[in-house]
């Protein structure tokens, strides 16, 4: 058993530590996916909502232009959310936590994508 004082037992917490800070690093890069694509649904439901709420309160052209713009955002959103997690930065320590697959997250948010440009050109054609 070591004690306190040996050499071994400071590089053991030293890893320890390394590893648990990957770990770390890993859960927040998926704290921060889900908070782009969040984002992205609330810009996409509030493009979606813009004609209903601004109905009869504002021109024609303007809802469109809300609810386009907020839409556009919507997709860049689900586009921020694959960049971000593929290419997160430095690359850390090997961690004990296994990173999400990034062909299921393309493959969910290339869906995501799919759904906005339904609305944004539902938007334009349902009058």
């Amino acid at each position: 058993m070591l004690d306190a004082d040996h050499p071994a037992k400071g590089v053991n917490f030293a890893r320890r530590s390394t590893v648990l800070a990957a770990d770390r690093t890993i859960l927040a890069a998926e704290r921060t996916y889900a908070a782009w694509v969040r984002t992205g649904l609330a810009a996409m439901a509030a493009g979606i909502g813009a004609r209903a709420l601004l109905d009869k309160l504002v021109p024609d052209w303007l809802i469109a232009a809300t609810g386009t713009v907020l839409i556009l955002f919507s997709g860049f959103c689900f586009v921020a959310a694959i960049w971000r997690e593929i290419s997160p930065g430095a690359p850390p320590p090997m961690p004990d936590t296994r990173r999400l697959p990034v062909w299921l997250l393309a493959l969910v948010n290339g869906f995501l994508m799919l759904v906005s440009l339904a609305a944004l050109v539902g938007l334009w054609v349902a009058r």
